[in-house]
């Protein structure tokens, strides 16, 4: 295998690895205010993106690295979704606006 893909390998691993304690955090608290759904939504669909180029150029350490950071991404913005009902700044715009 050439370095380069070992390089490639080692970024993937690095920033993948970093959803973890958000997703496990996330998950376990159910706590979703510091979240921003609009970042995540985007940043969801750039993933998906990245994934899509990876396997149409074949760049493996690409398409592996993304196809995990989509699935954490998509878990992180499925429980904002499913969790924002306990998040006291939506449900304060939301009394305000009745």
């Amino acid at each position: 295998m050439p370095l380069t893909d070992y390089i490639g390998y080692l970024a993937a691993s690095l920033t993948t690895l970093s959803f973890v304690p958000q997703a496990w955090h996330t998950f376990t608290t159910r706590d979703v205010r510091g979240i921003s759904l609009g970042m995540y939504s985007a940043f969801t669909a750039g993933v998906a993106l990245w994934l899509i180029y990876g396997l149409l150029i074949g760049a493996w350490p690409v398409v592996v690295a993304n196809a995990i950071t989509l699935a954490l991404a998509s878990a992180i913005l499925v429980m904002k979704l499913k969790f924002r009902q306990n998040d006291p700044a939506i449900s304060t715009v939301s009394a305000t606006q009745k």
